[in-house]
């Protein structure tokens, strides 16, 4: 019996080999970020002319490409739109690197990376000052994180902290408020008047924020839903409460 003595390359694996990203508004926000390292672009001549007419000309050395070629390096799920560009991760920042914050939000050991993408892109939607994340239970960047925050992963600074407890109190002795969000909290959220600075406090899908977690938080809250479905989706959540944390604001 024959034997191939060429075995077939090992599939890219988002999680372990190169980051890339792709996408149109997220290569674009990642070419226009000074402080992100890039290192191949890889483009259709049809995506390189939609890149240029959506922002600044494109600067740096490209690889044209084909959609076929972009699909076989990325697999035929990624919406790639025709340009992937391999960057190194975006640097992650620390509590002291933020001056003035206002808005925060705090992910408690998410882990999927559609949800902190979604959630990157609504905080940046919402004008939040940074995403808090926890160094171990919570995703590597990859491409499934920057499609969903659709170039917000490099417009707002995340935070990556080694002990969440330590950095809630930490935002609370830099006068925010930290709001917790859990499904049996014994109060509903309400619209927040005033501009006081809000940390807004999210858990993972299922266990929900951890016992620590929700004894540093200043208030415990519900979303409350008079539909038979009584739970949503962790990015759906935090749409909610950026919105109802900023309602009340005067600018």
């Amino acid at each position: 019996m024959s034997r191939n003595k060429f075995p077939p390359k090992p599939k890219y694996d988002p999680d372990t080999g190169p980051v890339y990203l792709y996408g149109l508004h997220t290569v674009r926000a990642a070419l226009d970020n000074p402080l992100r390292e890039k290192r191949a672009l890889l483009v259709t001549p049809n995506a390189l002319m939609r890149l240029q007419e959506g922002g600044a000309p494109v600067t740096m050395r490209y690889t044209e490409t084909t959609p076929k070629e972009l699909d076989r390096l990325l697999g035929a799920d990624a919406v790639h739109q025709g340009v992937a560009l391999e960057v190194d991760p975006v640097s992650r920042f620390g509590l002291a690197d933020i001056r003035d914050m206002r808005l925060v939000v705090v992910l408690d050991q998410l882990t999927d990376p559609h949800n902190v993408g979604a959630i990157l892109r609504t905080a940046c939607a919402f004008g939040a000052d940074a995403v808090v994340t926890t160094a171990r239970h919570s995703p590597r960047e990859t491409g499934v994180m920057a499609k969903a925050a659709s170039g917000a992963l490099d417009l707002v600074p995340m935070i990556e902290v080694r002990n969440l407890g330590d950095a809630i109190e930490t935002l609370k002795q830099r006068g925010l408020t930290v709001l917790g969000f859990d499904s049996e909290a014994p109060a509903p959220l309400r619209p927040r008047t005033g501009n006081d600075p809000i940390a807004i406090v999210l858990g993972a899908e299922g266990k929900g924020l951890r016992q620590r977690t929700r004894e540093l938080c200043d208030e415990m809250v519900r979303l409350d839903m008079p539909g038979p479905i009584k739970s949503l989706n962790v990015s759906n959540a935090a749409a909610i409460a950026l919105f109802a944390a900023t309602a009340g604001r005067s600018e």
